[in-house]
């Protein structure tokens, strides 16, 4: 197996395995509401305003599941016309997954650890998300496509967050206890902040000539 097939499936599958946790948060969060269980004062905001955060739950796990495999270039190559309809379910999922989070982040009631700061920061992001896809759509309709292609990462690294968030959160809970309201507001953004670093390599590491193509270049240049 060579490099570049061990890189096509790695990522897919590393977003696939990051993608367990919000979409298994989401399904449970779905069958608690339509199981009927109990309304406690943590589930109460759902019950009472249940189709955002039933659209989200949706929205968010078909955009994690489906979008892994668009970061597979031998599998879009070979299927050019999945990669377009597929693309148009992700423009759609991640447009709604995330006006769906800035409506839950405005009015839905605050629980107990979500600070301010917390408030902004889910503020800013949910609106990013929602403009990076809106630019990667435009810049394919300008047949952009390695300006599509950035800013489609760039949205589907926000859009991944919760899967990184779980992370940080769950170290810091081991090694350190309950997160307050600062260090909770500060982890989840170490997590889209990580994501987007990485997003950047990702685009970097595409459009970077490998270093055959750059002796293949000099040696024809040299022969002239």
């Amino acid at each position: 197996m060579t490099s570049s097939t061990k890189w096509n499936r790695l990522i897919p599958a590393a977003i696939i395995l990051f993608s367990v946790i919000p979409v298994l948060g989401g399904a449970l969060r779905l069958g608690e509401l339509g199981g009927g269980a109990e309304i406690t004062p943590d589930n109460a905001r759902f019950f009472a305003s249940p189709v955002p955060v039933v659209v989200h739950a949706i929205t968010v796990s078909v955009y994690c599941l489906l979008g892994a495999f668009q970061f597979a270039p031998g599998f879009r190559r070979r299927r050019p016309a999945w990669h377009r309809a597929a693309g148009r379910v992700l423009v759609l999922c991640g447009l709604l997954g995330a006006l769906s989070g800035l409506w839950m982040t405005v009015f839905y009631p605050k629980p107990s650890d979500v600070s301010a700061l917390l408030t902004g920061i889910r503020l800013v992001f949910g609106t990013a998300w929602a403009v990076f896809i809106v630019l990667g759509f435009a810049a394919i309709r300008r047949r952009d496509v390695a300006g599509h292609r950035a800013w489609m990462i760039r949205g589907f690294a926000i859009g991944l967050g919760a899967g990184t968030q779980a992370v940080t959160l769950t170290a810091w809970l081991v090694a350190v206890g309950t997160p307050d309201r600062l260090a909770n507001a500060v982890l989840m953004l170490t997590a889209w902040l990580v994501n987007l670093a990485v997003a950047e390599w990702i685009i970097r590491r595409q459009v970077k000539p490998s270093r055959a193509t750059v002796q293949v270049g000099a040696t024809l240049r040299e022969t002239r």
